[in-house]
């Protein structure tokens, strides 16, 4: 990704040092859509993007930890932190957090990755300051009791339960499972019963405090929002918590330690009395900061990314084999996945198998026209577009680029980035991704026969 940055200053405080570093990142047009970062002593970072023309405003929190961080015993912390910072701080109840946005309108909400977390609220404009307070102290001023821990254990079981009972969702934690093994990446984000009922206060206290470090975290607005006073807002807060001063903070560990999936070729069946059979067949794919991602972005909207596309239209639409079926990509720091998910009746599943090897192999082999590759980037570019039409996706964007990589891109450029892939460079990633011995996971009522036939479909 790029960064413009057109200006760059520092405040000096009274005693002559500069204490915050602030830089425009992008500067819009007149005004609107302009981004700047203020970094602040400590390491905080602050990005905003101004929209004077809506009355809204998201403000959210993110940090870098994600269930990717845990040690196997941990398995399930950083989504059970994500749950306490909820219930309550010095400076406010459970109750008090949740009536102060619904009180205004707003929504307010938390979700953890496998390599970030983000805590966010959506309010009017003129409600931002609540916002900020309100989320600012979450991170900052969490008590983490004991009874909570105890209390919010029980939700949490629930959260996994309800997740086990789709199997539609089940089986994309499996395929990473299938794809990475016992570690990191491989464990579920929600840990399992066991690990959620085994982890104690302590050592989700002792994870808050060596992760909610400010050099871990990014803050980002977007909406009709004020840079220089979203700043100042969010300081006075993370000063008043004595948050910018530590000098404990552990450093970001590096992830580098995945560069090779597990062999090809593995199938991982779960046997469940589904109506239906939930299949992901997949491959390693691109890492997040590989500069191929772009093409596989159009291969992957050709492939499996809408109605038009090769697996919609010969599994769905010429046989109707499936309702749902369509490829998918994720990518990680430092390795990703390349998958295909479908959902058939049980005795479909070779058949449905066999078509989706089938387009795999021939879009590697031959590639995809040139007419399929143009529709894919106008598809892939209007979805972009189309997908950032609010605060809440904008302030995902600003964060995310914050986060992950360090810089900003403009819409205007990540179109230019689509529009400038190259059908070459699709079909050569077509081949790099797909001419890769695929590893499988399914879920439903496999018979003994079956579950044979499965291991053969990727050998």
């Amino acid at each position: 990704m790029t960064s413009r940055s057109s200006r760059a200053t520092a405040r000096p405080s009274s005693e002559g040092r500069a204490v915050a570093r602030t830089q425009t990142l992008l500067p819009g047009r007149d005004g609107i859509g302009t981004v700047r970062r203020t970094t602040l002593p400590g390491g905080l970072r602050i990005v905003t993007e101004t929209l004077p023309s809506v009355r809204s405003a998201t403000f959210g929190i993110w940090a870098h930890v994600g269930s990717r961080d845990e040690t196997p015993t941990l398995n399930g912390a950083t989504h059970y932190l994500e749950h306490l910072l909820f219930k309550g701080t010095h400076k406010r109840s459970a109750l008090d957090i949740s009536a102060a946005i619904d009180a205004v309108g707003g929504e307010m909400n938390a979700f953890t990755a496998k390599e970030y977390t983000c805590y966010y609220a959506r309010v009017l404009d003129t409600d931002l300051p609540l916002a900020i307070d309100v989320v600012c102290d979450m991170l900052t001023g969490s008590l983490i009791l004991e009874e909570d821990v105890d209390a919010e254990r029980g939700v949490i079981l629930e959260e996994i339960a309800m997740t086990e009972d789709d199997p539609g969702d089940v089986v994309h934690e499996l395929f990473a499972q299938t794809m990475f093994g016992d570690t990191p990446l491989g464990r579920p984000v929600l840990g399992t019963v066991d690990t959620v009922n085994a982890l104690t206060r302590g050592q989700i206290a002792r994870f808050y405090k060596k992760h909610y470090d400010p050099t871990h975290l990014v803050v980002a607005a977007a909406g009709n929002v004020d840079h220089a006073t979203v700043v100042r807002q969010v300081r006075s807060a993370f000063e008043k918590a004595g948050a910018l001063t530590r000098t404990d903070a552990t450093p970001v560990a590096p992830r580098d330690g995945l560069r090779t999936l597990r062999a090809a070729g593995r199938v991982e069946l779960l046997n469940r009395k589904t109506e239906q059979a939930h299949v992901v067949l997949g491959m390693p794919g691109l890492a997040r900061t590989d500069e191929r991602r772009w093409a596989l972005g159009v291969l992957n909207t050709a492939l499996g990314g809408g109605m038009s596309s090769h697996l919609f239209q010969e599994v769905r639409e010429k046989r109707g084999l499936a309702y749902s079926v369509y490829s998918y990509t994720s990518g990680f720091a430092d390795c990703g996945l390349f998958g295909v998910y479908a959902g058939c009746r049980p005795g479909q599943v070779h058949d449905v198998l066999k078509i989706c090897r089938d387009e795999l192999h021939k879009v590697a082999t031959e590639g995809l026209t040139d007419d399929e590759i143009a529709r894919a980037v106008g598809q892939l570019s209007g979805s972009t577009v189309l997908g950032l039409e609010d605060t809440g996706a904008l302030m995902n964007r600003i964060g995310k680029s914050e986060l992950c990589w360090g810089t900003q891109m403009s819409v205007d450029d990540m179109l230019d980035r689509i529009a400038a892939v190259t059908p070459d460079e699709v079909r050569e990633v077509a081949r790099d991704v797909l001419d890769q011995r695929p590893s499988l996971s399914v879920i439903g009522p496999l018979k003994d026969k079956q579950a044979d036939r499965l291991h053969q479909a990727v050998s």
